[in-house]
């Protein structure tokens, strides 16, 4: 069997952990006692749901100082970075309690029997309920916020279905004491057994999505591991939904007046946010339009200007590093222009890049180099001439997670460019960056093919929880035997739709 081995990327140093991958059967076991316990969980008062998410959030919070610890050493990512985003995890599990509290997700609805124009109708009612078990892949750059803790997992908990997860391979001991401490809270609200479990090692992926009792898996990850997990989900005598957020080239587009009023502060502010964890975000500004010109130059001088003064990066692993080096030696071997260029590094370490092109070289049928995502600290600027000339490039990109506009007030250019991001961006953002992703009842991090595998899905939000479950209509049922969600009295005081007509919560 094959142990578990953690790396520091910043020194290169190993060691091994006292686990093995997970084989097969591992994976095979995890997923029958998941599926054994999703009837008892499904069942579970919304409240003790809420709970066990609230627990949870104490039970990281409890183990703060060494989940940070761990994870510093298993990413090289900053000591503050780290602490923020197990804040931002714990809250996200309190987030999805208050979900589950609210009660909307289950979006129930009644229609009572009824004579019609068609004929009698029968009472109906609808609700959505858990699909089951779910399997989850932790990602790489997130080791807490979209890792084992992370929002794939609190959504499905919430949601009501158990939880197999499969750990990237980047931080595993992080993986494991964050896994402990969600065991824990689990515990201490007496959970059904089977409700989580945690499988290592790259065949374990492969076995995890082919499960048959798995009845959805969530993926953050690259496009090629993505789509490969997705073709294998499909490919099942039982397909299952897949849903895959696999990073996007996103564009920003400065406009003229924008250029001319506010170059440098913009320039600035795009170093920073390209290069923001090392460049290793999904929603980094990869694309940056810049109009030609005087001001476009100035701009342009300003993000330069910001990049020399960076140091070098140590990024994840030795494996995204290298990723990142070809990426740069394939834009560097088209006709793009280097405005940055250092030494690449070796090992985990890395250096940022900056790439300049025009329009009609960017959108060029063999320049498909140009315009698919680098992860890391990277950016290809695009200069563009006219209008005209920015809607071909802009078309010639592929869909994305975010679309980043800076403009000024009455932009004559503000409507089109806004119009044309929400047909090809999931998240729309004015005068800002891209980077972070905040959690919230309104946030969508997820974008058309093939940014997502679902873009009618979102991996952050209270919407993320829907991802989890499907509707069940109820016919002529009784009303002692229906769920709580859809009896008469309401018990749940939930909002709800009855005979066509909005009835807010009681």
């Amino acid at each position: 069997m094959t142990t578990v081995t953690s790396t520091n990327p910043s020194s290169g140093a190993q060691r091994d952990l006292a686990m093995s991958e997970s084989t097969d059967a591992d994976v095979l076991e995890a997923a029958r006692r998941a599926a054994n316990a999703a009837d008892d969980f499904a069942h579970r008062p919304l409240m003790w749901r809420a709970g066990l998410l609230q627990a949870m959030a104490e039970e990281l919070e409890a183990d703060a100082a060494n989940l940070v610890a761990l994870a510093h050493e298993e990413t090289a990512l900053p000591l503050p970075r780290l602490e923020g985003e197990l804040r931002r995890t714990a809250f996200q599990l309190r987030f999805f309690a208050d979900v589950i509290k609210d009660g909307s997700f289950l979006d129930p609805t009644i229609d009572h029997a009824v004579d019609s124009p068609m004929g009698p109708l029968p009472d109906l009612r609808r609700v959505r309920v858990p699909l089951g078990a779910v399997g989850v892949f932790g990602s790489s750059n997130f080791p807490f916020a979209f890792s084992v803790p992370g929002g794939d997992t609190a959504s499905a908990l919430a949601a009501g279905c158990p939880v197999v997860i499969k750990a990237h391979p980047a931080h595993p001991a992080t993986s494991q004491a964050a896994f402990d401490a969600l065991v824990r809270g689990a515990r201490r609200t007496e959970a059904p057994e089977g409700l989580l479990s945690l499988v290592f090692g790259f065949a374990a992926g492969t076995a995890l999505v082919d499960a048959p009792q798995i009845c959805a898996v969530g993926f953050t990850g690259s496009v090629g591991a993505g789509l490969a997990l997705w073709e294998r989900a499909n490919a099942r005598s039982v397909p299952i939904p897949f849903f895959g957020e696999l990073g996007s080239a996103n564009p920003l587009v400065v406009t003229t007046s924008a250029a001319s009023e506010r170059s440098g502060e913009i320039g600035s502010g795009i170093a920073g946010s390209m290069t923001l964890g090392a460049g290793q975000f999904c929603t980094k500004p990869g694309l940056i339009f810049v109009p030609a010109g005087e001001a476009g130059d100035v701009l342009v001088a300003a993000i330069v200007a910001s990049l020399e003064e960076l140091d070098g990066f140590t990024m994840l692993s030795t494996g995204i590093a290298d990723h990142f080096r070809r990426g740069v030696d394939a834009i560097a071997s088209t006709s793009a222009h280097a405005l940055v260029q250092r030494d690449k590094g070796e090992s985990a370490h890395a250096s940022c890049q900056l790439f300049e092109v025009d329009g009609e070289s960017f959108r060029s049928p063999g320049a498909y180099a140009l315009r698919e995502e680098c992860f890391g600290p990277l950016a290809l600027v695009i200069r563009y001439q006219s209008e005209e000339d920015l809607r071909d490039s802009l078309n010639a990109t592929e869909p994305a997670l975010t679309f980043s506009l800076f403009g000024v007030d009455g932009d004559p250019d503000a409507s089109w460019l806004l119009s044309l991001g929400a047909q090809r961006a999931g998240r729309l953002i004015l005068n800002g960056f891209p980077t972070g992703v905040g959690v919230s009842w309104s946030m969508q991090h997820g974008g058309p093919w093939p940014s997502t595998t679902n873009a009618a899905a979102t991996s952050v939000g209270a919407g993320a929880i829907e991802r989890w479950l499907r509707p069940v209509t109820y016919q002529s049922v009784p009303d002692t035997l229906l769920p709580p969600s859809l009896q008469e009295s309401n018990p749940l005081a939930l909002s709800r739709r009855v005979d066509g007509v909005w009835s807010p919560r009681s």
